[in-house]
């Protein structure tokens, strides 16, 4: 159990008075706690959602920060089973996709992929891609330099069929 589970148990257990464990409950009081209950479910979501986003404000600094996102457009051709990626030949993410995910992916959905932290100027981007074009399987890889400069990176990875297969949009 976390620690937001925890605290919204513990909450749930001051609001309900001892005198109601053993006294029969009338409906505008199960009414009233119901309301209660999800007051407190809404605080607490929105503490998680807060305490998410300085988490990540702390663990990825806007002036280091690289996020990598993965998309296949509208390409119906093509399915991405895997995809690895490497930034100034360290491995940063191997990720195996699912049938869902395919399919949001040919839907238009744009997947982030990675986030992480990086010093500036040019980096090696390594990219291997393991899919399937029709009915045979394809393994493709490509080799990109990206630039970060001052600011978040935000770099996208188009993967698709013929001949620019997996294709970079730096930002």
């Amino acid at each position: 159990m976390n620690k937001i589970q925890t605290v919204f148990i513990g909450l749930i257990l001051l609001l309900i008075p001892l005198s109601c464990w053993s006294a029969e409950l009338t409906r505008e009081q199960i009414k009233g706690l119901d309301e209660q209950v999800q007051d407190i479910k809404k605080d607490v979501l929105a503490i998680s959602a807060e305490l998410q986003t300085l988490e990540e404000k702390l663990l990825y600094p806007s002036t280091s920060q690289i996020s990598l996102f993965v998309s296949t457009g509208n390409e119906q051709s093509y399915s991405p089973d895997a995809v690895q990626i490497k930034i100034d030949g360290k491995k940063v993410m191997h990720y195996i996709y699912s049938f869902k995910e395919i399919d949001a992916l040919r839907r238009g959905g744009v997947q982030r992929i990675f986030t992480g932290n990086i010093l500036g100027g040019n980096h090696t981007l390594d990219i291997r891609v393991i899919g399937r074009m029709g009915g045979s399987k394809t393994k493709r890889k490509a080799s990109y330099t990206i630039k970060k400069g001052i600011g978040p990176k935000l770099v996208e990875i188009k993967l698709g069929s013929g001949s620019s297969a997996i294709k970079i949009v730096d930002q």
